[in-house]
């Protein structure tokens, strides 16, 4: 495990170079739809619904400073969805949604979390499933 999370930094990293997805699959494996969703609806982990609104009707509160996640999957690849999360600051440095896998050159982290990614390789592929479910 501890070297799928190394040559997913190093991929991470390599975006550096000015591309737009992270083609391959952080896990090498493709993530659950379902794990996926709980986590973008889950305000503890993810806390995508903050910023993002989507198509879930039982959460009554959904923010809207980012782009809805309704047709996230039919507007961007697996590897453009999977590059946004993993590190936003790479397609538009102004971002303000975290680095939800970079570990590297952030500000104001707090002492326990230093070195750790917001979401584990595994989450971020679930997420990606998720969003590619999202097709409307």
């Amino acid at each position: 495990m501890r070297r799928i999370v190394v040559a997913a930094l190093v991929c991470v990293a390599a975006n550096a170079a000015g591309e737009d997805s992270i083609p391959s699959s952080l896990t090498g494996a493709k993530g659950d739809p379902v794990r996926g969703r709980a986590i973008v609806t889950n305000r503890q982990v993810g806390l995508c619904l903050l910023c993002h609104s989507g198509p879930f009707p039982e959460e009554r509160v959904q923010g809207d400073l980012a782009p809805p996640l309704n047709g996230a999957g039919r507007r961007l690849s697996e590897g453009e969805l999977r590059l946004r999360i993993a590190d936003s600051a790479r397609i538009n440095p102004a971002s303000i949604m975290p680095a939800y896998f970079r570990t590297e050159g952030l500000t104001r982290v707090a002492p326990a979390f230093e070195g750790k990614p917001v979401l584990s390789a595994e989450q971020i592929e679930d997420v990606v499933a998720f969003l590619k479910t999202l097709n409307e």
